[in-house]
């Protein structure tokens, strides 16, 4: 694909999440929408095979779908109410039809089919595009209509969401499912917190982007596809091994990493809230997550000891790894951001 293709594309890209989110309009939100979906299809598809074409069919399918029944509830709200503004939305089931609609855009359970397969289909930084940047524009109309949004149906949600992402990542072996899986669960964990305390739901979307974007770097980085390529890359680039494993802890919320502060502030706010069952039932979820976090993690840092083998084998080839991208395009500040200590 040409720089001016790119160029177009990402530009749109960010064109329609910034009318998305400064919309007050739902025709404008779901224009922003539209050119997003639009936007993104064309890089799923670049690699020009028959994988990378189901992806993108998959994925316009399902925002095209989720495209029309946002413009369908708005439409539905607007005939009872007369207003087209965002901010009013009185209709219970204009409500519904919306709440489903934002969670099959985002990937939450019971509509979250299409985000393994999609990332498996594209790109690494594909993947990363739509599991960080195309989160922002639903995200963006949750949180203005976050009062508006039936509590029950978004709790239900998020307890499906964070058992599902936990119990369908543990026998995967592909990163980028990891990842897709993860990004499922992460969003249970905001879904529940949405309509009681809006705050610590971009508190958890911040780091939830910025915890992303540093394993997807990682990844980048180490080209690895697999949990195989994870368990050969130590000995080629320890440090940015070891700054990924503590990534995927902090992704995991262990204490006493950035990753636990949103979870724990989430437990405490829906314990206050007397959701004690939804609580325990998001605690618990966190450890199936945790599991395959862990299980990652060691897979990447087992072959940091000595190995005296000596076959061939990948990690006894020359380092490939570009220094001048890991310098300049990825800081090692970015990378140790999220596993900074929590200071509450």
């Amino acid at each position: 694909m040409s720089p001016t293709t790119m160029t177009i594309l990402i530009s749109s890209l960010a064109t329609g999440t910034i009318i998305t989110a400064s919309s007050h309009h739902w025709l404008m939100a779901w224009v922003g929408l539209e050119m997003n979906t639009l936007a993104i299809i064309p890089m799923i598809s670049k690699q020009h095979h028959p994988r990378a074409t189901e992806a993108a069919t998959k994925y316009f399918l399902t925002q095209a779908a989720a495209s029309a029944t946002i413009l369908f509830s708005s439409t539905t709200n607007a005939w009872q109410t007369g207003t087209w503004d965002i901010t009013n939305m009185t209709s219970p089931t204009a409500n519904m039809l919306l709440t489903m609609a934002l969670a099959m855009k985002l990937g939450l359970a019971p509509m979250h089919f299409w985000l393994p397969e999609v990332l498996q289909g594209s790109t690494i930084k594909t993947a990363l595009i739509i599991t960080t940047w195309q989160k922002l524009a639903p995200m963006a109309l949750i949180f203005t209509m976050s009062n508006a949004l039936p509590t029950t149906a978004l709790l239900t949600m998020a307890m499906i969401s964070t058992l599902l992402g936990g119990w369908a990542g543990l026998n995967q072996t592909q990163t980028r499912k990891i990842m897709a899986y993860s990004s499922i669960a992460h969003l249970g964990w905001m879904a529940a917190i949405t309509t009681i305390m809006p705050n610590i739901l971009t508190l958890n979307l911040v780091l939830y982007l910025l915890m992303t974007t540093s394993m997807f770097y990682t990844l980048i980085l180490l080209n690895s596809k697999n949990i195989k390529d994870m368990a050969t890359s130590p000995t080629t680039s320890p440090t940015t091994t070891t700054l990924a494993m503590l990534t995927l802890l902090s992704l995991g919320g262990l204490p006493p990493l950035t990753g636990f502060m949103p979870k724990w502030l989430i437990i405490e706010e829906l314990t206050t809230q007397n959701l004690t069952t939804t609580a325990t039932i998001l605690a618990l979820s966190a450890l199936l997550s945790l599991f395959f976090y862990l299980r990652l993690s060691y897979s990447s840092t087992i072959t940091l000891a000595p190995n005296t083998t000596t076959t061939k084998h990948k990690w006894r080839f020359k380092p490939t790894i570009n220094t001048t991208l890991l310098t300049v395009t990825l800081p090692t500040s970015l990378l140790m951001l999220p596993i900074t200590p929590m200071i509450c």
